[in-house]
């Protein structure tokens, strides 16, 4: 135990503080979101938030790897966690001043986006320079734990501090727990460098063109990154879809949000101390597909159909139960497969091809609900079918949308196993 602790001593402090980074940043996003929604009552604009900060992601990932791989990792980290510190600061002083609009909460994501863009791919190959290949899956259920935990205690935490001292302590504690992982960073942490394949020489869209030409060499790899794709495509119109209906339903509210979204969290931690002891598959590639069939296929029924909180919690369980098991696959096979000094362009290609998907379902799911289906619902005839099947109040247009990418989901997975099936990546292919 002390060996391994050893070997993991940097890598260990490094994903500690910036998991607890990660959940003031997520407490803050998540209070702003009910702000938004309560300032509004639009999906639309609420999920704006989320496009905002997804699309400088989406434009400039393929670039940012790149720039990664030519970059010391340790300064992109902090120079890029600085400026999304410096961001938020902005957002505590136009609400002191009580000027905070919507445009400013646009504007703000979108700079946080880019600098996510650019610190993303670095993080990701300081982990694989600090994790020992045999730790790769182990460190993955980690990754998987905190993220899980997070998951839990950001709604619990941003909607206390919301109700009771208002917007200002969370982004007090968001500020607090940055300075812990930034410190932690800049001191304590050393970061080795990547072997460079003459980087420093090669020009940027060579370097871009060759993450593109290695995911072209590798079917495996890009076949996952385009099923995770649609995937997210299906997960982010949900994203849009559940404040939208659980903040406007007469049994839904600010308080059941959070329960759910906690049992979101308690599922995922569940499934990321099975990952973190579950026996290597003979196919990893076999338990991703299973994994995201079970999730797609249960959660978006239950809150389509169901009218409790209580079945609403259990769909969550069923629906995030399996993806830090299907995550801790995925991860094991990019770490194994891409060469360390390549993992920062074909990272960022991967971002790009697998995250576009993502803001595009953020304006379909808010454009839907407002613009369709709320007012479909709105306009039926008492006692008509689709009353009866998910209610005549406000938010079950939403309700009519899980269904449908309920469907949609089931689909992907369908369609994605077929065209994986011929691949079954396992240890003995490392």
């Amino acid at each position: 135990m002390k060996k391994e602790y050893r070997k993991l001593k940097s890598y260990l402090l490094l994903w500690g503080t910036q998991s607890l980074s990660a959940l003031g940043s997520g407490m803050t996003s998540y209070a702003l979101v009910l702000w938004l929604y309560a300032r509004t009552g639009s999906a639309l604009q609420t999920a704006l938030l989320s496009v905002c900060s997804y699309a400088p992601y989406v434009v400039m990932s393929i670039f940012a790897g790149a720039l990664s791989d030519r970059w010391d990792k340790k300064r992109t980290m902090l120079v890029c966690d600085l400026i999304a510190a410096l961001t938020t600061v902005a957002v505590l002083a136009l609400i002191k001043t009580d000027l905070l609009c919507e445009w400013h909460l646009y504007v703000l994501n979108a700079l946080n986006g880019l600098m996510n863009t650019v610190q993303q791919p670095a993080g990701e190959v300081a982990a694989t320079l600090l994790i020992p290949k045999e730790y790769y899956q182990k460190t993955s259920g980690l990754r998987s734990f905190s993220q899980s935990l997070n998951t839990i205690l950001t709604p619990i935490l941003a909607t206390a501090l919301f109700a009771l001292a208002w917007i200002e302590w969370v982004i007090a504690v968001d500020l607090f727990t940055f300075a812990v992982a930034f410190i932690s960073l800049w001191l304590f942490i050393r970061i080795p460098e990547s072997k460079k394949l003459e980087q420093a020489q090669e020009k940027l869209l060579a370097s871009v063109k060759q993450g593109l030409v290695w995911l072209k060499r590798n079917p495996l790899i890009l076949n996952l990154i385009l099923f995770l794709s649609a995937v997210n495509l299906v997960a982010s119109v949900y994203d849009a879809a559940m404040p939208a209906m659980m903040l406007s339903k007469p049994n839904g509210g600010e308080t059941v949000l959070g329960v759910i979204n906690a049992f979101v969290g308690i599922a995922s931690v569940a499934g990321s101390i099975l990952a973190a002891v579950w026996p290597t598959p003979k196919n990893r590639v076999k338990v991703i597909c299973i994994a995201l069939f079970i999730s797609l296929g249960t959660e978006n029924f239950l809150l389509a159909f169901a009218d409790s909180p209580v079945l609403w919690c259990i769909g969550a369980v069923l629906g995030w139960l399996t993806i830090p098991l299907m995550n801790a696959n995925m991860d094991v096979i990019f770490r194994t497969d891409i060469p360390a000094e390549m993992q920062g362009r074909v990272y960022s290609c991967r971002n790009t091809l697998q995250f576009f998907t993502i803001p595009v379902g953020f304006l379909l799911g808010g454009a839907l609900i407002d613009g369709v289906f709320e007012p479909l619902i709105a306009e039926q005839p008492a006692g008509s079918i689709l009353t009866a099947v998910f209610g005549s109040e406000k938010g079950s247009g939403a309700a009519m949308l899980f269904f449908i990418i309920g469907v949609a989901g089931v689909a992907v997975c369908t369609i994605f196993s077929l065209i994986l099936r011929k691949y079954k990546w396992s240890e003995k292919d490392e």
